[in-house]
């Protein structure tokens, strides 16, 4: 069994994964594939659809510089009459934000506005006095941090943050009380979110600060809220609103056309429903068509925020496989991005694997880049070492291989995201159909 906690205030919600717990599931009205290629990962989305594993993919994937291959089958949904899944069908990707947040923050150290070991309290000043629990699991007593928190800290989760769906004891109660959830689920929980959640980047990451660490920044690796933090770190730097300099350095340039923090009226018909596995049963918990996607959210969350398409997050994978450019457009310099994808992590500390239910790979050894996993090894016929990449909570994939210059983009809404095998699926599907 497994709980997805979200909490708001003094009310704690539990989306619980058991039979029934949301009614009667759907059974997916039979429909043609829309494939747009060949071979594995094509017939890898056919199965998916069939099996009743998801309702609708859409994968894109390529090797190089060459436009993206699309392989898409089913719909947005289960209900009859939904769109069919294609390259701009929209979906909610949560922590595959993270790593558009690193990439942002690392834009602005080749700008010389930030620096990969300068402390965050030279942008937020209540983060320049910070505390560490003595006995996490026991109490809220604390002691002096034993060292200031830094960018880098915040771009690979070893700040000493927490994060709701990981962290455990007093603190999560003060993260739930002070309304430290940066993510959206369904306007139901969204209503009991609000109650208590910040309204405004500045004044999350300001309450962020008031509240002690898990450890001494830079000694642990741990999921967190870092790259939340970090997203008003990017727009007090940049001196732009966060959503804003995603806009002018990122979206813009990169023609990401179908990239939205809410989704505008007019798309919605292609917005996907996020789907809840409870056993064999897959319930819609927040459908398309009446998403809290479709309202603006309390601020734009740096680790969770984003509703993309496959075209869209292709566009980014793109640009990082070309060091920087695209369609003639630079937007970081190859160094920056071979920075941003290398291992960051301070020394000593060790990544280990993603939490289950995060959309975190788990493979081979691994450090850690600017808000994605770095394998420190290759594996043989699959992902070269040095792939990066990130997942989401509710089942997206995307990762680059530097080394065989691959990028692939997996779209599915489903929780919890490892119910099914699929990046397994899709690695093995990618790298078969690319090596012919």
């Amino acid at each position: 069994m497994k709980t997805f906690w979200l909490a708001g205030g003094a009310a704690a919600l539990a989306i619980v994964a058991v039979s029934g717990a949301f009614g009667q599931a759907v059974v997916s009205p039979p429909v043609q594939d829309v494939t747009v290629a060949a071979d594995a990962v094509p017939a890898l989305a056919r199965a998916y659809v069939a099996d009743r594993k998801t309702p609708g993919i859409v994968i894109a994937y390529a090797k190089g510089d060459r436009p993206p291959n699309f392989a898409a089958a089913g719909r947005i949904a289960d209900e009859e009459g939904a769109a069919r899944a294609g390259p701009d069908s929209l979906w909610r990707v949560y922590s595959m934000t993270k790593p558009i947040t690193g990439i942002a923050a690392m834009m602005l150290i080749e700008d010389g506005k930030l620096k990969l070991d300068q402390p965050v309290g030279d942008f937020i000043p209540g983060f320049k006095s910070m505390k560490v629990l003595t006995d996490p699991a026991n109490s809220l007593d604390t002691r002096p941090a034993a060292r200031p928190l830094t960018v880098r800290h915040l771009l690979t989760h070893t700040a000493g943050l927490g994060y709701t769906i990981v962290t455990k004891g007093p603190l999560l109660k003060e993260y739930e009380r002070l309304g430290i959830v940066p993510a959206a689920l369904n306007p139901g929980v969204e209503t009991e979110l609000r109650k208590t959640r910040p309204g405004s980047l500045k004044a999350f990451a300001d309450r962020v600060a008031t509240l002690p660490l898990i450890a001494d920044p830079g000694t642990k690796w741990s999921y967190s809220i870092g790259l939340d933090v970090l997203a008003r770190v990017v727009e007090v730097a940049g001196g732009l609103p966060f959503e804003h300099f995603l806009e002018t350095r990122m979206f813009r340039p990169l023609k990401m056309t179908s990239t939205y923090w809410s989704v505008p009226a007019g798309e919605i018909g292609r917005f996907a429903t996020n789907y809840l596995w409870t056993g064999e049963n897959r319930i819609p918990i927040d459908p398309g068509k009446a998403s809290v996607f479709a309202s603006p959210p309390s601020f734009p969350y740096g680790g969770a925020g984003l509703v993309m398409s496959a075209r869209d997050y292709d566009r980014f994978l793109h640009m990082l496989v070309n060091e920087g450019v695209l369609d003639g457009i630079r937007v970081m310099k190859p160094a920056t991005v071979r920075l941003a994808m290398s291992n960051l992590l301070p020394e000593g500390v060790v990544f280990q694997r993603a939490p289950s239910g995060s959309g975190g790979d788990a493979g081979p050894p691994m450090g850690y880049g600017a808000g994605g996993s770095v394998y420190l090894a290759g594996v043989p016929g699959g992902p070269g070492k040095g792939t990066y990449g990130w997942g989401g909570a509710a089942g997206t994939i995307a990762w680059i291989d530097p080394v065989n210059k691959v990028r692939t983009t997996v779209m599915v809404n489903y929780f919890p995201s490892d119910k099914w095998p699929l990046r397994a699926d899709a690695v093995k599907a990618v790298y078969a159909d690319l090596a012919r």
